[in-house]
């Protein structure tokens, strides 16, 4: 059996900018305001023969592009129970109890998540780069990747993703 190392990517330009605004329940939200995360991955991959697991840019770049999707834009949980939005010209029309907001689509990224949370952002992003990299994973024989989001020093969320969590 090989040898198994974990290779961290984590890199500056691995970060973006985007606005949101946490739900705590079906009447209390933080205000808008915004965040400059940081993005990072480990994978677990055996040592090959030459001393290497994979070339590290395949994924460097696919985080890369993940962040750019993201960065600077307002970021929606279009799974929350707590909010209706609808497209309405170019804008989204959101609701939350009493309150109607309204904002620019161009502005806007719905993300199929609950909330608008690190953990639900490195969950999201963990899908997104597993979806992208199917192919990889398999070539290089990768057992178990983690994605960690930052929001800040000291505040962090991650969401793990085994080959053995891997359904039939």
């Amino acid at each position: 059996m090989s040898r198994l190392t974990t290779i961290e990517i984590s890199k500056q330009y691995l970060s973006f900018a985007a606005a949101h605004f946490t739900i705590f329940s079906a009447t209390d939200r933080e205000r808008l305001h915004g965040h400059n995360y940081r993005l990072s991955a480990t994978f677990q991959a055996p040592v090959g023969p030459n001393g290497m697991t994979f070339d590290y840019n395949v994924f460097k770049n696919k985080l890369k592009d993940i962040c750019i999707g993201l960065d600077e834009y307002l970021l929606l949980p279009a799974q929350s129970p707590y909010l209706n939005i609808t497209a309405v010209d170019n804008n989204f029309v959101v609701k939350f109890g009493d309150e109607v907001m309204t904002f620019l689509q161009s502005d806007t990224l719905l993300l199929p998540i609950l909330n608008t949370t690190v953990e639900e952002y490195s969950d999201y992003i963990l899908g997104v780069l597993r979806d992208s990299s199917a192919v990889e994973i398999d070539q290089y024989g990768i057992s178990r990747i983690s994605v960690r989001v930052g929001s800040g020093d000291g505040q962090s969320g991650s969401a793990d993703w085994s080959k053995s969590d891997a359904t039939p």
